[in-house]
């Protein structure tokens, strides 16, 4: 069992912490709001610590989730930042959704250091997390990424190398852009079945087990159709990560329509009052012009 810290205890973060804990790591937590790191030490054990560097102090890997880009330098860089708390030969693991720039930024500084660093984004939503069934897909270095990967496989379901450092964050990126237009798809198919008259439930059940099915489909199909939107990714981070995917796509010459076209059908949620539904919530929209 492995020393370790976890940056971050949000909704993803928390019970990924958990599962650490639960495999039998020692496991230090911190988080911005500290109440929250001494909940999960009342609840899981371990410890908290005040600052990133006192919790990877010691440490062989030091796991992070946190919100974007600059969330993520805070806690690695700087005075209190894990880096600075980090030993030689240590790892580094990021979990966060940011931009391949930050990642490229943060892994040169980890390894100036004598540092590993991993990106490694997930996929899954809060109920992976709390599953312990998330997907990850990484970037790095692959002898430093091989012996972090038990560790993450205490919250994995499939934990993969795609390459070096910034191709876990690309990777997440593929994954965001499918998401997208596969949700407006399905908002569009569910709103066109709804206006035809048609019971949409037996429709998913004809369509679902065919090439139209997908997870979003079968795990999300119900509560768009009972117009509940509080069960899982936010609009608000979604448009986050469409934003990475954009600016990315500008850099490499990608085209991108559908997903700029979504971008902006979720920015009209987020006019709706939605920034906190879930990705669903693109039905919702289209419910708003009848």
């Amino acid at each position: 069992m492995a020393k370790t810290a976890f940056l971050g205890l949000g909704v993803m973060g928390y019970p990924m912490a958990g599962h650490m804990a639960r495999a039998g790591h020692e496991v230090t937590v911190y988080n911005r709001t500290a109440a929250k790191a001494e909940k999960w030490v009342s609840e899981y054990g371990g410890a908290a610590a005040a600052t990133p560097r006192e919790a990877a102090q010691g440490a062989d890997f030091v796991m992070a989730c946190v919100g974007n880009d600059d969330d993520l330098r805070g806690i690695c860089t700087g005075e209190d930042g894990a880096f600075a708390g980090m030993s030689s030969g240590a790892t580094f693991v990021d979990h966060t959704t940011v931009s391949q720039q930050v990642t490229l930024e943060l892994a040169e500084q980890a390894a100036e250091r004598g540092l590993g660093f991993v990106d490694a984004p997930v996929s899954g939503g809060q109920a992976g997390a709390e599953n312990g069934q998330l997907v990850i897909m990484c970037g790095g270095d692959k002898a430093k990424y091989d012996t972090a990967e038990p560790i993450m496989q205490s919250y994995a379901k499939l934990c993969k190398r795609l390459g070096e450092s910034g191709a876990g964050q690309l990777c997440k990126m593929v994954n965001q852009i499918c998401i997208a237009g596969l949700v407006q798809g399905l908002s569009e198919g569910l709103h066109f079945a709804e206006k035809a008259g048609l019971d949409g439930a037996a429709v998913v059940d004809v369509i679902g087990g065919g090439a139209a099915g997908s997870w979003q489909m079968v795990n999300r199909y119900q509560t768009m159709i009972a117009d509940e939107f509080e069960h899982g990714f936010a609009v608000d981070w979604m448009r986050k990560d469409l934003d990475i995917c954009l600016r990315t796509a500008n850099e490499n010459g990608a085209s991108l329509p559908v997903t700029a076209l979504v971008d902006q059908f979720y920015k009209d949620v987020q006019k709706m009052g939605g920034g906190r539904w879930d990705t669903s919530s693109l039905i919702k929209r289209l419910r708003s012009f009848d």
